[in-house]
């Protein structure tokens, strides 16, 4: 359930029922040859299917995010720090203040972080808030050993039918050395294409398998959720 798809009447019934909530952020940032919010699609797909399965509400995403080491990449679009944490702080505390106090937070983008403000409310037991980066966690994360491949910007691991744009490349892209961009190169010197390295696709049956595993570990913490 979205909540674009419902109107305020639609929520207060839900919230008699359910305090639960998937907040997704991501970014608009270069991915190579995939679309730019990639970042922001991923984790929107696994918050969908994994609340159509529990029966949760999900919050239109958060598109922007911490960015600005691609800023040199055209369509690259960053907050600062304080902006997102400021930013996703009000988003939480309006809901906080409706009746929402089970935040799941689902992040895609690899600069974001959870503010330590919302740590303090979760530590302080004033509401349960849960932050889980998709690709580093336990499904991800035993798809890539028992495939040995990993998951990185711009190569299989984020090639889903809806982050293509565009052919990706044949092959695969040796890994980038990011040590260079503290020697005072730049992103776009050190990256090329924007690709960190790996085999740009694989078969689609491989990233459905990896897109079903996260989906069944968010349903099944989104699940837990409700009893923490």
């Amino acid at each position: 359930m979205r909540l674009q798809d419902l109107n305020w009447m639609d929520v207060e019934r839900y919230l008699e029922q359910d305090n639960r909530i998937i907040l997704v952020t991501g970014a608009t940032e270069q991915h190579a040859h995939l679309s730019l919010m990639t970042d922001a699609l991923i984790p929107a797909h696994i918050a969908a299917a994994a609340a159509e399965h529990e029966g949760v509400l999900v919050a239109p995403p958060i598109n922007f995010g911490i960015s600005s080491g691609f800023s040199e990449f055209p369509g690259t679009i960053a907050l600062s720090r304080a902006t997102f944490d400021q930013v996703l702080g009000d988003v939480l505390e309006s809901l906080f203040h409706q009746g929402f106090t089970r935040f799941f937070i689902l992040n895609g983008h690899d600069g974001n972080r959870c503010p330590q403000h919302l740590r303090d409310m979760d530590m302080e037991g004033v509401a349960r808030i849960v932050w889980y980066d998709w690709w580093r966690e336990d499904a991800a994360q035993a798809f890539e050993a028992a495939h040995h491949l990993r998951i990185d910007r711009g190569n299989w691991g984020e090639n889903f039918p809806f982050t293509r744009v565009s052919d990706s490349p044949t092959g695969e892209k040796p890994i980038v050395n990011l040590e260079r961009l503290n020697e005072g190169e730049s992103a776009r010197q050190v990256l090329g294409d924007g690709s960190y390295g790996g085999v740009y696709q694989v078969d689609d049956g491989l990233i459905q398998e990896l897109f079903t595993r996260v989906v069944a570990e968010v349903a099944q913490r989104v699940r837990a959720l409700r009893e923490m």
